[in-house]
């Protein structure tokens, strides 16, 4: 099977703006405007291309703050902060350089990059060898026998790689079962909030135990005094996280048209002509030295 590579373009793009921008090196090019998170994607996709020996690329983006999960829950992502003003102009630069670098690009409005990602690797699994790039754990609910999900770590090529069996193994869960975890322990950074008092290492043997949020509830009367307490007091926002949680697998999305449009072949003068043109310096020497 062919090696299909699915990156979540802005996880990148924002990663390598703050790892640069911590010490206010904003590469900026003459026209005074900001391209370093842009340059850091650029190095990263390439480097990931050689590292999981890809013939195919998709990059998937966020389309705008709003999703379908903001009619279930206004709260949703609500609390983050604005955008700093040197990483605004970088959204729409990098769309546009990664589609001139031949990547296939594909953002759908009203879901998130992670519900796009979820859609393609469980609509190609039975076709191709997926890597998933990224920096977000809820990714990890959709492992199977074909998708891998690599979390980046610092640096270029340095991933805490998961495939089904090593989550299986370490978790003791089925991946998909995350989404059950997560409803419990619920997720301050995308403001969801789970039940009141319950962390991880609890969800963890909740769900080990009884196997899905239901089947807590069903036995809830088993729990110590408690935890049936924080149990019963948050049932809705159980329920609600629950729903928050799990990745939207059926975004309607063209098949054929992305299958026909993902592969790909690295044409190294194309790719630093285009990093020329849009003065990547830093990315243009890395791609020269591939």
């Amino acid at each position: 099977m062919n090696n299909l590579l699915i990156v979540d373009g802005m996880a990148l793009l924002f990663r390598h703006f703050f790892a640069t921008s911590l010490h206010k090196n904003y590469m900026k090019n003459s026209k005074g405007i900001p391209t370093n998170g842009v340059q850091g994607f650029v190095r990263h996709v390439v480097s990931a291309i050689h590292d999981t020996n890809a013939t195919h690329v998709i990059v998937c983006w966020d389309m705008g703050a709003k999703t379908f999960r903001n009619e279930i829950d206004p709260n949703y992502k609500a609390h983050r902060p604005a955008p700093q003003d040197e990483l605004i102009p970088q959204f729409d630069m990098v769309q546009e350089i990664s589609k001139q670098l031949g990547f296939h690009n594909i953002g759908i409005q009203n879901f998130e990059a992670d519900d796009v990602i979820g859609t393609l690797a469980k609509s190609l699994d039975n076709s191709y060898n997926i890597k998933v790039i990224s920096g977000d754990r809820d990714l990890l609910q959709l492992l199977d026998e074909h998708i891998e999900v690599w979390l980046t770590k610092k640096g270029f090529n340095i991933y805490n790689k998961y495939d089904k069996a090593r989550f299986i193994e370490e978790y003791e869960l089925l991946p998909k079962q995350l989404i059950d975890v997560k409803a419990f322990m619920g997720d301050s950074a995308d403001g969801y909030p789970g039940v009141k008092g319950i962390g991880e290492k609890t969800a963890l043997k909740l769900i080990q135990t009884y196997g899905s949020v239901d089947g807590v509830l069903d036995n809830v009367h088993e729990l110590p005094k408690g935890q049936q307490a924080k149990i019963n007091n948050s049932i809705e926002a159980l329920k609600l996280s629950h729903q928050l949680a799990e990745i939207h697998t059926e975004v309607p999305i063209h098949l054929e048209e992305i299958i026909s449009e993902m592969p790909f072949s690295i044409d190294i003068t194309s790719m630093v002509q285009i990093c020329e043109n849009f003065e990547l310096k830093v990315a243009k020497n890395y791609i020269c030295k591939l």
